[in-house]
This record gives C-alpha cells, sequence and structure tokens, in this order.
C-alpha cells in the first residue's frame, strides 16, 4: 500500500486490545495482496488480464470493486477506476521511489476517447463472480479507505476508542489521549516538512486527504501527478494542490477528496457545498479554502 500504518488504542484489556490490532493489521495486508495492481498474480491483476469475462474472485475482491462501483455512482463517474492504462502509460506500471524524489519515465500514450458508462456486473454466492465490463481496472482510488474501514471495523468490539492512520487516512472512534477528540494536523502541501495548515479534533469520524505532494513525476517531459480525470485520461484538478474530507466513513471520505480535487480550484468550493461535505483544499499559491461543515472542527490553524 506503499504508506506508514499506524493504530492506537485506548483498552482496559491489554491483551485483548493487541489481539484486535494485530486482527486490523492483517486486513491491510490481505487487501494488499488481494487488490494490488503491482503483482501480475494478485487476483486484481488476474482479472483485469481478461476485463471482458466473467471471473471467481476472493470475496474481498468482489466486496472492493462493488464498493468502488457505487463511489462511480455518486461521484456521476467523477471516480472510476478504469483509469490504469492511462497510469501505465504515464510510468506508473510499478512502484515509484516517490520518496527520493527525481522520479522520471518515458510515457507512451496511445489514441484514447473518453469510456462510457462503466457497467460492472457481480454473482454473489460462496465463490463470488465479477465481469469488469470490458476495462480493466485500478483500485488505488479507494482501497486505502476500504482497508481503513474493514480495519476500524476489526477494533470497533475490542476497543473503547482507537485511531487508525493508513498514511493520513483516518478512522477515529471514542475519546483521544487527552480525553477529548483525536487531533489530526492538515498538512502543508507546499511545505511538508514545516508545521501544518491546520489541527482539527474528531470524534467518531473519518478523515482523507488527496495530494499531489508526493506522488508526482516526470512522464518523458511532462509534470505529471496520479490523480487523473478519467474523462481525459490525464492529471486533473488544474489549480489544486491538496482536498482534505471529513466524513463518517473513511472510504467516502477518500473518494470524495479525489473527486473534489479533480473539480479543480475554480469549482472545488461550489462542488463542496453543494454536496455538503466538510471539505478544506489548498491551492497551487498555498491559498486555502474551507466549507462551513469542516470549519467547527478546527482548533487550530496557521496564521
Amino acid at each position: 500500500m506503499a504508506c506508514d500504518i499506524t493504530v492506537h488504542g485506548l483498552s482496559g484489556d491489554v491483551r485483548s486490545a493487541r489481539a484486535a490490532i494485530d486482527r486490523a493489521l492483517s486486513v491491510f495486508s490481505a487487501v494488499d495482496a488481494t487488490c494490488t495492481r503491482f503483482d501480475p498474480s494478485s487476483p486484481l491483476m488476474q482479472m483485469n488480464a481478461r476485463p471482458d469475462r466473467w471471473h471467481q474472485v476472493p470475496p474481498l475482491l468482489s466486496l472492493a470493486v462493488e464498493e468502488a462501483y457505487r463511489a462511480y455512482e455518486w461521484s456521476r463517474g467523477r471516480f472510476d477506476p478504469r483509469v490504469l492504462r492511462d497510469l501505465v502509460e504515464l510510468g506508473y506500471d510499478r512502484t515509484l521511489p516517490f520518496d527520493t524524489g527525481g522520479v522520471v519515465t518515458t510515457g507512451r500514450r496511445r489514441r484514447r476517447t473518453a469510456p462510457g458508462p462503466w457497467r460492472p456486473r457481480f454473482r454473489g454466492g460462496v465463490h463470488p463472480e465479477v465481469h469488469l465490463g470490458g476495462e480493466p481496472i485500478d483500485l488505488g482510488g479507494i482501497g486505502k479507505g476500504l482497508s481503513v474501514r474493514w480495519a476500524a471495523e476489526a477494533l470497533d468490539r475490542r476497543l473503547d476508542a482507537y485511531l487508525v492512520d493508513a498514511g493520513g487516512d483516518c478512522a477515529c472512534r471514542g475519546v483521544g489521549p487527552e480525553g477529548d477528540g483525536w487531533r489530526i494536523g492538515v498538512e502543508n502541501p507546499l511545505a511538508a516538512a514545516g508545521p501544518p495548515l491546520a489541527v482539527i479534533e474528531v470524534r467518531d469520524r473519518s478523515v482523507a486527504t488527496s495530494s499531489t505532494r508526493l506522488r508526482r513525476w516526470r512522464s518523458g517531459r511532462e509534470a505529471v501527478h496520479h490523480l487523473l480525470d478519467p474523462s481525459t485520461g490525464r492529471p486533473g484538478g488544474h489549480g489544486l494542490v491538496a482536498v482534505t474530507v471529513i466524513d463518517d466513513d473513511p472510504a467516502r471520505a477518500e473518494v470524495a477528496s479525489k473527486s473534489l480535487f479533480l473539480v479543480g480550484s475554480a469549482g472545488v468550493a461550489d462542488e463542496a457545498r453543494r454536496r455538503n461535505l466538510a471539505a478544506f483544499w489548498v491551492d497551487a499559491t498555498g491559498r486555502a479554502g474551507e466549507t462551513p461543515r469542516f470549519t467547527p472542527s478546527v482548533i487550530w490553524r496557521a496564521t
């Protein structure tokens, strides 16, 4: 999943808490092994090899594709996992060493038309089957949020309170160490080594951020990033560098942050308010904005 995963738990039963945390961490390993696009032998990539036919898949993969389809419908197609070929053609066909900086790939672009409606099909049962509708998919845009959701479910009955943090995408339940909400910093994507732009306090909520701070590189002579507009197959979100969303569910927060990002700086405020989202964003000049639903969660902000 190419990110650090941290679980903080509060419980009176240390042994039970450790067992619950181990189960939660195992969720990330299971999702990664099943849904990764970087291993050609993974169940996802075996299905992607023939997206025009039915495949018997692990239940976890069937659930992930169903959730991706729900996200596609909720976002009216702004979230669309059928960008795998575009990512590959931009050179993101393997885990890239983003943390070293200066990543350069050789991009090869094909003739592309806008995709039609996505209509995957599902057959339930003990051995579920999935038909992708003819196009391979990338679950990276929702997989982390689903992992956080399912890890949180593994903790719900065992811990009095907890925080699951997967590279900045979080699920918070109960009170934090200080006896109030869990405090999360919203980093400055233009100066990540410095102080955050804001600190929020949340309780029984989830937080997700979509940002171009890390996953950006040069594809040939072009500067690109991983947040692609599915209508064009090109990096989207003109004028934005980060969007953070607070929601009840971590997967929905992840999808909402990506969908808002792709609107771009000119329309992000109107779209966030129209969707009634608790959202915070930063544009390429460093200017921040937020919706009225986000403001009550802020307990500190940079001046």
